[in-house]
């Protein structure tokens, strides 16, 4: 019986050839996100654990035709130095990593591709080159569907208006986010100290709310995907 992985750092080159040659793998989803801090309760892997779970999510929706990598757990992150235990990778360096990821699978004949974005820090300086790479793309490999978007993205605001006190996202460890943990990976919560800390803003969150939020934006991105897969969201070529 073939498992039923998604991840493709979990597959072992068989694995994945062979889902390949059979025509089974349409798509991937690449998730980039940080380690930062996240307040004094989230879990520093907290941006890359979001945008990773989804994605995961969205390929096993769509199973066999997605697969998802994590070629960097890191992220743009100066702005949070700051914090001890922050780390953070030069613009320049970490676009030549997630351009080289992305190439690697359209070498491979995966040529469609969504950069699944968790980290706002990384949204800026994707979007100032991802028409470059488009057009690169384009070019030397026809057929070739690049696309970036952030998860929160997907999230109909009149939803997020409903569900949240605040009705602010995506936040920086606030109630939003703070929800997306307790419901996805509640032990990156640290429950006793939601209260204990200036800001009480996160204890407004509770895993209702993120299974609401995150289902939606699970549910969004796989019908975005798809249509990718049918050749419905397609990028500009000129």
């Amino acid at each position: 019986m073939e498992r039923r992985e998604v991840l493709l750092e979990k597959m072992t080159r068989r694995e994945f050839r062979e889902r390949l040659q059979r025509g089974d793998i349409k798509a991937a989803i690449i998730a980039t996100g940080s380690i930062e801090q996240h307040l004094e309760h989230l879990a520093m892997e907290h941006d890359i654990a979001s945008a990773t779970y989804i994605a995961q999510k969205v390929a096993y929706r769509l199973y066999p035709q997605v697969v998802v990598t994590v070629p960097m757990n890191i992220g743009i992150s100066e702005h949070w130095m700051w914090a001890l235990g922050t780390l953070s990778a030069k613009p320049g360096s970490w676009l030549s990593v997630l351009f080289d990821a992305t190439e690697s699978l359209v070498r491979h004949g995966v040529k469609k591709v969504l950069i699944l974005n968790g980290h706002a820090g990384n949204s800026a300086p994707v979007k100032g080159i991802l028409r470059q790479w488009q057009l690169y793309f384009a070019r030397m490999h026809p057929g070739s569907n690049l696309q970036f978007a952030n998860y929160w993205d997907f999230i109909p605001k009149e939803l997020a208006d409903e569900v949240l006190e605040t009705k602010r996202f995506p936040g920086h460890g606030q109630e939003f986010e703070t929800a997306i943990a307790l419901y996805a990976f509640p032990d990156n919560v640290r429950q006793e100290v939601v209260t204990d800390q200036d800001d009480k803003e996160p204890s407004l969150a509770t895993a209702e709310k993120g299974k609401l939020l995150v289902e939606k934006t699970v549910e969004e991105v796989a019908k975005f995907v798809a249509a990718m897969i049918e050749g419905k969201v397609t990028m500009a070529t000129e």
